[in-house]
């Protein structure tokens, strides 16, 4: 854990250029000290129907959820999700300069028991 994960309108596959802010939320995340960089998943999920407000323009939208474990508090996530909302801004300002745009994020913990994971990967990053 962390997982970053985008639900987004198909309309804006190419401008959403999300590998750049998939690698760009991996950079905080990891600097925050709050989460393991062997955890850190980003993953897009592409909507190709939708409705929006009255349907009457071409309406684009990125939902991003960070699904984290259980065990921080909200004093801590609160600086790295500040961060990563700036971050998200930033990277989609561009995009909602020239069109219709809504973006939203929310956190969401897994509960502490029957959340179940094996990852063989933070052996990479332990530091001995």
């Amino acid at each position: 854990m962390p997982h970053f994960i985008t639900e987004c309108t198909d309309n804006i596959r190419q401008q959403a250029q999300l590998p750049a802010l998939f690698a760009q939320v991996s950079l905080l995340l990891a600097g925050s000290g709050l989460f393991p960089l062997g955890g850190i998943r980003s993953r897009a999920h592409w909507i190709d129907t939708w409705q929006m407000a009255d349907g009457r323009h071409e309406y684009a939208f990125v939902h991003m959820t960070l699904k984290i474990g259980h065990g921080r508090t909200p004093d801590q996530l609160q600086p790295v999700m500040n961060d990563l909302f700036a971050l998200i801004k930033t990277h989609f300002a561009p995009l909602m300069a020239e069109r219709y745009l809504a973006l939203s994020l929310a956190v969401e913990e897994l509960p502490e028991v029957l959340n179940f994971k094996q990852n063989n990967v933070h052996a990479l990053f332990r530091k001995d």
